[in-house]
C-alpha cells in the first residue's frame, strides 16, 4: 500500500486552494481538488454541484470521496472554499447575498468536515478559513460576517471529543484579513499590498501543521496579520 501523504482541499480551484495544491506537491503529496470546476494541477478532482441541498450534497461529494480514495486515509482536508459579498439587512441584495455566503463558507465547511469524519487519519488535521473581521460586527457585510462567525462556531465545537471526528483530530480556522490574490488586486488597485497575506505563506503554515513541524490548540481561532510584508499567525 502506497504511503504517500494525501490532503483535500475542499475549493481547490480558488486562488487559495490551488496555492495549496501546488505547495503540497512540491513537497510530494497526492492532492485531491473538491471544487465547481477542476484544478489541473490537482492528481484527483472531485467537481461539485451547488444547485442540489445540503443533505444532497453532502452524499454526493462523500460518495464521490469514497471512490477516488477507495479504502485509504487522507492526512489533511483544507476548507478554503467562500467568498465574499456586502450588504446590510435593509436591502434583499444584501439577504441574498447572505444566503449565498452561507452557501459558500458554512455549507462547505460542514461538508469538509464530514469527509474528515470518514476518511481523515487519526490524528489528522482539519483547516477551515474563517475571517478576522466576523470577531466581531460586520454590519455593511452581514452575511459574510454571519458565515465566518458560524465558521468559527464549527471549528470550535469539532475540538470536542464528541464531535464525530477521528480520534486526535487536530482542527483550527485560519482568521485573514485579506489574501493577495489576483482578484482582489484587480478589485482593489490602490490598496497597500504590504498589508495583505500572499497565499504561499498560508501554504507554507498549513503544510507546517499537517507534518505537525508546528502545533495550534485544538479548536484554536488563529489570525492571520500581515504587516509591512511581514505576517504573524497569532
Amino acid at each position: 500500500m502506497s504511503t504517500q501523504q494525501k490532503v483535500i482541499v475542499y475549493g481547490g480551484a480558488g486562488a487559495l486552494g490551488d496555492a495549496l495544491v501546488r505547495y503540497f506537491k512540491t513537497k510530494g503529496w497526492s492532492t485531491v481538488s473538491v471544487d465547481v470546476r477542476a484544478n489541473g494541477e490537482a492528481d484527483q478532482n472531485i467537481e461539485v454541484s451547488v444547485d442540489t441541498g445540503l443533505a444532497q450534497q453532502t452524499e454526493q461529494v462523500e460518495a464521490a470521496v469514497r471512490g477516488v480514495l477507495s479504502g485509504s486515509k487522507v492526512d489533511a482536508v483544507l476548507c478554503v472554499a467562500g467568498g465574499w459579498a456586502g450588504g446590510n439587512v435593509s436591502s434583499a441584495t444584501g439577504l441574498a447575498n447572505a444566503e449565498l455566503m452561507w452557501k459558500q463558507s458554512v455549507n462547505s465547511s460542514l461538508i469538509a468536515a464530514h469527509v474528515a469524519s470518514k476518511h481523515l487519519k487519526d490524528n489528522g488535521l482539519l483547516v477551515f478559513t474563517g475571517a478576522l473581521a466576523a470577531k466581531s460586527g460586520t454590519a455593511g457585510m452581514i452575511g459574510y460576517g454571519t458565515a465566518k462567525a458560524a465558521v468559527h462556531h464549527l471549528t470550535t465545537s469539532l475540538a470536542d471529543p464528541n464531535s464525530g471526528l477521528p480520534t486526535g483530530a487536530r482542527v483550527a480556522a485560519i482568521l485573514p484579513i485579506t489574501l493577495d490574490t489576483p482578484g482582489n488586486r484587480a478589485g482593489s488597485p490602490n490598496a497597500d499590498y504590504s498589508s495583505w497575506t500572499p497565499l504561499d505563506v498560508v501554504a507554507e503554515k498549513l503544510y507546517a501543521w499537517a507534518t505537525e513541524a508546528e502545533s495550534f490548540n485544538n479548536g484554536a481561532l488563529i489570525s492571520i496579520i500581515t504587516k509591512n510584508g511581514s505576517t504573524t499567525f497569532e
